[in-house]
């Protein structure tokens, strides 16, 4: 995809490549190929799919640069969610349950981005420090609040 290995992106350079690629690669382009030759397209075509998918987004981004140093996020084993945190996440969801309006869906949601957009720069400057456990427990974090933007998403189309 030829962009750096940094967490922050340039998400525009990067569509922008996926869509060079994809135009080079997709299995459209191969149709009166050889078998071998448009098995490799749907291959290499997915693989672009899949890297566009992880780059784009920062908490994927996050999670795959940590697994290139040799660090994973296992579920079950969030040792960084403190009971301070819980009760937090606890808290929006219970509000996000009780919201009646979409304006206070939107309010919880707004929340959300916030603590998500802080949750990016936090990270940004741990990797770029080398501080990988720090970004580890930032982008456990940045992972419930992750969770909590697609709730907030599936509230706001309960109400249409």
């Amino acid at each position: 995809m030829e962009c750096d290995c940094s967490f922050t992106m340039d998400i525009q350079k990067l569509q922008k490549k996926y869509l060079q690629l994809q135009r080079l690669l997709h299995p459209d382009n191969f149709s009166q190929k050889s078998g071998r030759e448009q098995d490799y397209s749907k291959n290499q075509s997915a693989l672009v799919n899949k890297a566009y998918k992880t780059l784009l987004k920062p908490l994927s981004r996050g999670l795959y640069m940590l697994e290139l140093q040799g660090l994973k996020i296992e579920e079950g084993t969030d040792s960084a969610v403190n009971s301070e945190l819980l009760m937090e996440l606890m808290e929006i969801n219970e509000a996000l349950d009780a919201a009646q309006t979409p304006q206070e869906a939107n309010d919880i949601g707004q929340d959300t981005k916030e603590k998500l957009a802080d949750l990016t720069e936090q990270i940004d400057t741990a990797l770029n420090k080398g501080e990988l456990q720090t970004a580890k427990v930032l982008l456990t974090k940045m992972k419930y609040f992750a969770n909590i933007e697609e709730k907030v998403k599936e509230k706001l189309s309960s109400f249409m």
